[in-house]
């Protein structure tokens, strides 16, 4: 279903974009809950972690060009890969999977990764941004930012905040999503 959204998004952007005779792309990172399960999936270099057991994990992987099995897929595809401050797929874009960008659409796709995680009481938050967080904040910053902060919206502003202090470059999108299970700390039975 989620890849079904992705690419419904992406022929929508597409639209979009030759209305306005524009170029343009996006990443996207997004979570869903289907019972006890959270499914994650992603384009680009929007990045999901979570928190479990107070450890940070990334449940998405960053698409980038270098990677083997994207530069395999793009140069299948008659694309090329090129160092160009960064590595970029035909010199110009620096993520291998993205909304739009019409003029290398056929090497880069929207197809999304999708990973699941189960939700139980070591799972404690999801930080979903864009790179303009990850660029210059590691996952475990990110996490140890967040720990202290039990509402969600203050940690997603305090996130944001130091992206620009240590000086980024990029938009900056962030959400946090604390779990239920896990808010107020520890539970106690009142004898009755």
């Amino acid at each position: 279903m989620p890849a079904d959204a992705y690419n419904h998004t992406d022929s929508e952007f597409l639209k979009s974009e030759n209305n306005q005779n524009r170029d343009a792309g996006s990443t996207a990172s997004t979570a869903i809950l289907v019972g006890d399960r959270l499914l994650v999936a992603n384009v680009g270099d929007s990045r999901a972690v979570i928190c479990r057991g107070g450890n940070a994990f990334a449940v998405s992987r960053d698409h980038k060009p270098d990677q083997s099995d994207e530069r395999q897929r793009i140069e299948d595809a008659g694309g090329f890969v090129m160092w160009a401050g960064t590595w970029r797929v035909g010199g110009v874009l620096a993520v291998s999977r993205a909304f739009g960008d019409r003029l290398l659409k056929q090497y880069v796709v929207a197809d999304p990764e999708i990973q699941e995680e189960k939700i139980d009481s070591s799972l404690e938050f999801l930080i979903l941004a864009s790179d303009g967080l990850w660029d210059v904040v590691t996952n475990e910053e990110a996490v140890a930012m967040v720990k202290p902060i039990q509402d969600p919206e203050q940690a997603a502003k305090q996130l944001m905040q130091e992206a620009c202090q240590r000086g980024s470059a990029d938009n900056i999108t962030c959400v946090v999503v604390r779990f239920l299970a896990n808010q107020g700390g520890s539970s106690r039975t009142v004898p009755a």
